[in-house]
C-alpha cells in the first residue's frame, strides 16, 4: 500500500489521502525551509553529499527551478520528507533532474517520500514540464511511473545499472529527445 497525494490546482499546500502512517502536508519549499532541508538530507543519507548537493543546486540560476523543491511536512509542521528536480538536457532538450529524494529516519516508510514525490512531479506537470530522470531504486520509482530510460534511447555518459536509470514521461504532447543526460555540474558527473 501507499500513499497517493491528489494533484493540486496551485502552488499552494496539497494535503493527501491518509495511508500507511498519517497525512501529509506537502508544498514548495520556502526560504524558512532550506535549513530544515539540509538537516532532513544530511540525517537521510550516509554522508552530507546530498546535503551540499541541494545547496550548490540552489546557487546555480540556470539549474533552479523556483517551485519545484518539495516538503513533506510531519504533523507537527516540521519537515519530513523534501524532493528536488532541476533542470537538466536530455540530447540538448530540457528535462529534469529528480535528485536528492529524502525521508527524514523517523518518518521513513510512513509515505513521506512518496507524498513529496508524486507532488513535485505533479508541479512539474502543471508546469508544461516535458521529461524527468531519476537514477535510483528500480523497485521504488516505477510506481510513479517511471520507465528504464534506455527504452526513449536515453542514457547518462557514465556507467549505471540499466534498470536504474529511468524516465517519465510527463507531458505526451511533447517527443520524448533521445540522447545523453547532460546533468548540472553540482552533480559532478
Amino acid at each position: 500500500m501507499h500513499d497517493t497525494a491528489s494533484p493540486s490546482r496551485g502552488p499552494g499546500p496539497v494535503r493527501p489521502a491518509a495511508g500507511t502512517g498519517g497525512l501529509w502536508t506537502t508544498r514548495p519549499e520556502t526560504a524558512t525551509d532550506i535549513r530544515a532541508v539540509h538537516a532532513v538530507n544530511a540525517a537521510a543519507f550516509p554522508t552530507h553529499a546530498e546535503a551540499d548537493l541541494v545547496d550548490a543546486l540552489r546557487e546555480d540560476a540556470a539549474t533552479w527551478l523556483p517551485g519545484l523543491s518539495y516538503v513533506a511536512e510531519a504533523a507537527d509542521g516540521s519537515v519530513a520528507a523534501f524532493a528536488l528536480l532541476t533542470r537538466c538536457l536530455v540530447g540538448g532538450a530540457p528535462a529534469l533532474a529528480l535528485a536528492p529524494v529524502a525521508t527524514a529516519p523517523e518518518h521513513q516508510r510512513r509515505g513521506a517520500g512518496q507524498a513529496v514525490v508524486r507532488a513535485v512531479l505533479d508541479a512539474a506537470r502543471r508546469r508544461g514540464e516535458p521529461l524527468a530522470l531519476v537514477l535510483g531504486h528500480p523497485e521504488y520509482y516505477p510506481r510513479f511511473g517511471f520507465e528504464r530510460a534506455s527504452g526513449y534511447g536515453i542514457r547518462p555518459d557514465f556507467e549505471v545499472p540499466d534498470e536504474a536509470m529511468m524516465a517519465l514521461v510527463l507531458d505526451d504532447s511533447v517527443p520524448v529527445p533521445p540522447g545523453t543526460i547532460q546533468y548540472p555540474a553540482a552533480f559532478g558527473v
